[in-house]
């Protein structure tokens, strides 16, 4: 349903006066911040090991095909790179970033003030390391394999849309898509 709704084009791309008919891949829709900011109409989900998009549509919405949906509420437009990865993609991509997946990446403090839940990073040639040995001894020391895995579990926490609200959903986006304007 995606692509079947986004306008085709003359596009000349070897500019010799023969234009073909092409899907427009340039025609983006997003959704408004203030139906983002509405809290009644989204679930959030943690996507669990080996779920695709297609999965969650198929489990949410009894269509597969609806998989768009998820990646458009979650400003997902590259999903190899912004969707979290199975284990072993987690573990061959780990070993192919680095030399030693064990090597501390960053030193994390706890924020002192205000929200206690807040972790600063800190690296080697931060500014405020200035060489001070102590500097360290409060510090936690997070590594790389570390640092991968809560950057991949930032990934696994999406925003659904209901179920109620997928047919008016996918009214807008027919209506946004095919709009004159580019």
């Amino acid at each position: 349903m995606y692509f079947e709704n986004i306008p085709k084009i003359f596009y000349d791309s070897m500019n010799i006066g023969r234009p073909k008919v092409v899907t427009n891949l340039l025609r983006r829709v997003s959704i408004r911040a203030n139906i983002k900011a509405n809290t009644l109409l989204f679930d959030t989900y943690t996507i669990k090991e080996g779920e695709t998009p297609e999965i969650i549509a198929h489990k949410l919405y009894n269509d597969p095909e609806l998989h768009w949906v998820i990646l458009l509420i979650n400003d997902i437009i590259d999903r190899y790179h912004q969707w979290p990865m199975n284990f072993s993609q987690f573990n061959q991509f780990i070993a192919d970033k680095y030399d030693n997946v064990d090597d501390i990446h960053h030193y994390e403090f706890t924020q002192l003030s205000g929200k206690q839940n807040v972790k600063i990073e800190v690296y080697n040639n931060s500014a405020l390391y200035n060489g001070d040995k102590d500097f360290y001894s409060t510090a936690v020391a997070i590594t790389n394999r570390e640092h991968e895995e809560i950057q991949q579990n930032i990934k696994r926490q999406i925003r659904l849309l209901d179920p109620v609200y997928i047919e008016e959903f996918k009214e807008e986006y027919i209506n946004l898509i095919n709009e004159t304007s580019i």
